[in-house]
């Protein structure tokens, strides 16, 4: 620039804002958070008239211990749908909720009793309630903080809690809506078992992990063989014929008798329990007899065995015999193996009083298989599903039921040479039952083989420790028994209405979930209601002194009982039914104490968060007019817990799922896709990720990933988080600081708006379509990329590029006007789209234009787009125009590579073009402008072989060529005009612009 020139950086419109470009996050979100609460946003938004209801009902989580990541992503999830919903016209309403019962926070008491030397079993029952119910509200003030502090929207004023008394009469009103429809019941069946917190454990408090199992081969004696009418003759036929059978019958029995049918467990203490052995009907079986044996081998030269032939191998690998040290005598058909007689292994041992001495029972069942074992299983009804599925349906469970292993998982103290003896010790490691019966076993010669096997085992996900099945007497729902409510609509059993809501009624997001949810109510048994426990809401029943749980006056079922109790439930909280005299307080004047047993087990907490939609949808003044939630959204391991328990509780008094859609998040892993883990060291904290980068970069991680499938988290992927966020707080920061002067009376309408104008609004139109939609789907995903990927390639890349000359350097002219217009309605749009996403950010932006002691995005709604703003054919001709500029850029980043130019302001490009259409798109724009050079030639001419052009782009080549002219000293272009007008140094359009 020449001396006399002047410097005309002050006449530029450069943007003006005190937005910084470092966000500051961990210090400056709490502010925002306080300016919330101060504001009342939540409660404001409830204001607003008129709106239709939308209610996403709050899973609840265990009011024990600090939040992990996971909960991190499932509240911003909730979050994100709450939000978006609002600001899409709904009075969106989101009532935080706890889960407050049940064992985890039982142990916790527990545990502190331990290190105190007190027994919890000799403290009074409501003193301890009450110390868990003072545990519970401490973390519900802890993980209430930690929600808010992630920015999570709702009522937390007045959360749901499940230990709130008007939610502890609710539940056990609930309950007794099975009691009264018939659908309660009292029965003995083997249900999942914590031997160290000495309670029943529904399958959603069950976790799988490796554990390695005793594993061994036990020998049941053929005791007899006596054929049945498979081996009969005809009575037509001769005598010599029927002589003949006797004999094949008589030589059956000399070759069975004796020989051993083998079965294989990882379950030694279930031995002393076993009542039968069944075996596969279709399965081809061998006798086997022993012709050799190494040495330290149970075997013995010439014993036979039974076994199934696709398994006797292995299994006399097991004992250690090589081949050729065993051979096959004959086939066994399964009427052979049904005319036989076992006797248990410890039959007739000296000192077991007989305790083994009645023969097994040996039949066919549908269970077993041939893919590993013996082809025969051991069954101990008391201990197995399966087994006890067979002898119920078979009218045999007197027979075969056992009561040999108590509550704290020892065997019973008189059971022979068992006695005492523990499954597991009181850590939940192996106990001395396993290797008693073992040794045991070997003693008498019941052994074939034993071992060690690694295997995936049922463990107590709060304790930790393995679980066994335990016959024990629980109270159930029953599923397939017809619900005396009157509510049929939707079926009459509680498993007819569960899959009816499946099928007809429920959306699921992902669709998987429709599928996994759908199968397991298909096959699942019925609900075990009860625990053997302290800390919960009981099952407020009576049952009969002295009657059976088949009887018709087993459960005491008055209206008038129920009303006493729900009542002192609703003043007193569940205390209510463990103080002294509760049994005649509720039994009234109408039933004497002596004939009623008041039940003190109390529900699954499976059932308190199942039955939560009647409390919170139903009976809140801000819940929902049918007690339905729009949606339930929650990790997908709640097909089996929340979801499932939701379901079917409600299909018992509601008559159908208490919600219309079930969205479900998958787990979240670190960045190598490892599960989570305090071992592994692992793990990460959303209190350090907010720590160092602030919890809108942790909500952006849960809008970038596909939360539908597992997440993978860590350092760097929050870095390559907080680059986009980077990127996305510099477009904003162009757009504040371009309308810091802009005033309404220069906004243009879109009518008489430039083209490039035009077609940013037919793409807002396109994106409002594409945000709208996929918020409504819970897609934030999408959303985000749409928005993103419009902010930072279209806007930030294209539009901005081309248009901060106007901005810069325009006077009063239409197209800065119009280009502040647009500015305008982008502020409008991305800031909403943006806030249910990053809502502390969001806020920052909208308060840097609109201060104000009220003011909040949060209070907004998306603006209405014109469908006007939709223009097809603009959108076909600016996609070919970015199409050539795409080709012009490129040629000239060669150049500028090259250091031929510094900057395409230097270039001068001449554009050859071989489609007329697509030339006459060109001209009717300022092309030049578009593609940021000082000047621009358009040509129909055939391009030269040495022009630049991009493979993808036919028909389109450029020469290049340097800018003719002096450069602007105001603008920067150059152009021949300048030095030639008033003002020295600039063009004419900056001469204009500085008159």
């Amino acid at each position: 620039m020449c001396a006399e020139t002047p410097d005309y950086k002050d006449t530029l419109n450069l943007p003006k804002t005190d937005f910084p470009m470092r966000a500051g996050l961990p210090k400056r979100e709490p502010g925002w958070l306080d300016r919330w609460e101060k504001i009342g946003i939540y409660d404001r938004l409830r204001e607003k008239e008129g709106r239709t209801p939308f209610t996403l009902h709050d899973g609840p989580p265990y009011a024990n211990g600090h939040l992990h990541i996971g909960h991190a992503l499932n509240k911003t999830i909730k979050d994100m749908i709450v939000r978006s919903h609002q600001m899409m016209g709904h009075d969106a309403r989101y009532v935080p909720g706890w889960d407050c019962h049940g064992l985890p926070i039982e142990w916790k008491i527990e545990e502190q009793y331990r290190k105190k030397g007190r027994n919890k079993d000799e403290v009074d029952v409501v003193d301890f309630r009450q110390e868990c119910r003072k545990f519970a509200e401490g973390w519900v003030d802890v993980q209430r903080e930690e929600f808010k502090r992630l920015g999570i929207t709702g009522n937390w004023d007045d959360p749901y809690l499940t230990m709130n008394f008007h939610a502890e009469r609710v539940i056990a009103e609930e309950f007794m809506k099975f009691l009264m429809n018939g659908t309660l019941y009292q029965g003995s069946k083997p249900v999942m078992w914590s031997p160290v917190e000495k309670t029943a454990l529904a399958e959603a408090e069950v976790e799988y992990h490796d554990k390695e199992s005793f594993t061994i081969w036990v020998k049941f004696k053929v005791a007899d063989f006596a054929p049945g009418a498979g081996e009969s003759s005809d009575e037509e036929e001769s005598a010599e014929a029927r002589q003949a059978v006797v004999e094949a019958a008589q030589a059956a029995r000399e070759k069975f008798l004796g020989a051993h049918v083998v079965i294989w467990t990882t379950t030694p203490w279930t031995v002393p329990s076993n009542k039968a052995v069944v075996f596969g009907a279709d399965f081809d079986y061998g006798l086997y007899e022993v012709t050799g044996t190494p040495d330290e081998c149970w075997l013995q030269v010439g014993e036979k065995y039974i076994l199934a032939d696709k398994l006797a191998a292995q299994t006399f690998a097991k004992a250690r015999l090589e081949d050729g040290q065993w051979k096959r005598v004959s086939d066994v058909s399964a009427n052979q193996l049904a005319a036989m007689t076992l006797a248990h292994p410890l039959a007739g041992t000296e000192g077991s009083n007989g305790e083994w001495d009645a023969p097994r029972d040996f039949r066919a069942a549908p269970f077993v298989t041939d893919e590993e074992g013996t082809g025969f299983v051991h069954c101990a009804p008391s201990h197995g599903m399966e087994e006890y599925e067979l002898y119920r349906d078979l009218g045999m469970l007197d027979q075969v039921i056992t009561y040999n292993v108590m509550d704290d998982g020892a065997l019973r103290a008189d059971l022979p040479f068992f006695g005492g003896k523990y499954i597991l010790n009181r850590k939940g490691g192996e106990g001395d039952a396993n290797k008693a019966v073992i040794d045991k076993l070997a003693e008498v010669g019941g052994l074939m083989a034993r071992g060690k096997i690694k295997h995936s085992y049922p463990h107590s996900w709060r304790s930790k420790a393995p679980v066994i099945f335990r016959n024990t007497s629980q109270w159930f729902a029953a599923i397939d028994r017809k619900v005396d409510d009157g509510q049929d609509q939707h079926g009459e059993t509680i498993r007819e209405r569960a899959l009816k809501s499946i099928e007809e009624l429920v959306k699921f997001t992902p669709q998987s979930g429709r599928n996994r949810l759908h199968s397991m109510m298909e096959s699942r048994p019925d609900w075990v209601l009860s625990r053997q426990r302290a800390w919960g809401v009981p099952l407020t029943c009576f049952t009969k002194v002295g009657a059976l749980p088949t009887d018709p006056d087993f459960l005491l079922r008055d209206p008038a009982v129920n009303a006493r109790i729900i009542e002192a439930f609703e003043a007193e909280g569940a205390d209510a039914w463990y103080k002294d005299g509760a049994k005649e307080r509720f039994l009234g004047n109408d039933y004497d104490p002596a004939e009623w047993q008041k039940v003190d087990d109390i529900l699954d907490v499976w059932f308190d968060s199942g039955s939560t939609h009647a409390f919170v949808l139903r009976d809140r003044p801000d819940g929902t007019e049918d007690g339905i939630a729009d949606v339930y959204m929650e990790g997908t391991d709640q097909h089996r817990g929340w979801f499932h328990s939701s379901l079917l509780e409600a299909c018992g008094t509601l008559g159908r799922a208490p919600y219309r859609n079930v969205v479900t998040h998958g787990f979240t892993l670190d960045e190598k896709g490892n599960k989570m883990s305090k071992s592994l060291g692992n793990t990460i904290a959303p209190q350090d990720v907010i720590k160092q980068y602030g919890a809108d970069i942790l909500r952006l991680w849960v809008a970038q990933t596909d939360y539908m499938a597992d997440q993978r988290i860590g350092d760097t992927i929050l870095k390559g988080t907080a680059d986009s966020y980077r990127r996305l707080r510099n477009t904003m920061r162009f757009i504040l600081g371009s309308l810091g002067d802009f005033r309404e009376e220069d906004r243009v309408a879109p009518a008489d708006m430039p083209e490039l104008e035009r077609w940013v609004l037919h793409r807002l139109a396109e994106l409002d379509e594409v945000v709208q939609q996929g918020y409504r789907a819970f897609d934030f995903q999408g959303v985000f990329q749409a928005v993103f990927n419009f902010a930072t390639v279209e806007l930030s890349s294209f539009y901005f590029d081309i248009r901060k000359d106007a901005l810069y350097c325009d006077g009063d002219t239409l197209r800065a006007k119009a280009t502040r217009s647009v500015l305008d309605i982008l502020f409008h749009r991305l800031t909403t789209w943006l806030a249910p996403v990053l809502c502390f950010t969001m806020e920052e932006v909208w308060l840097e234009r609109f201060p104000g002691e009220d003011s909040s995005v949060h209070l907004q709604d998306f603006p209405e787009t014109p469908a006007s703003w939709k223009d097809a054919a603009l959108a076909a001709k600016w996609a070919r125009v970015r199409q050539a500029r795409r080709v012009v850029t490129a040629a000239l980043e060669v150049q500028r590579v090259d250091k031929v130019i510094g900057a395409s302001l230097e270039a001068a490009p001449v554009v050859h073009v071989e489609d007329a259409d697509v030339l006459a798109a060109l001209k009717s724009v300022n092309f030049a402008d578009i593609c940021i050079t000082s000047d621009l030639q358009l040509s129909a001419d055939p391009a030269p072989q040495e022009a630049y052009r991009l493979p993808e782009v036919s028909g389109i080549a450029v020469v290049f060529e340097k800018a003719e002219g002096e450069k602007c000293q105001r603008c920067w272009k150059i152009l021949p005009d300048v030095g030639t007008h008033a003002h020295p140094g600039v063009c004419g359009r900056c001469d204009s612009a500085l008159d």
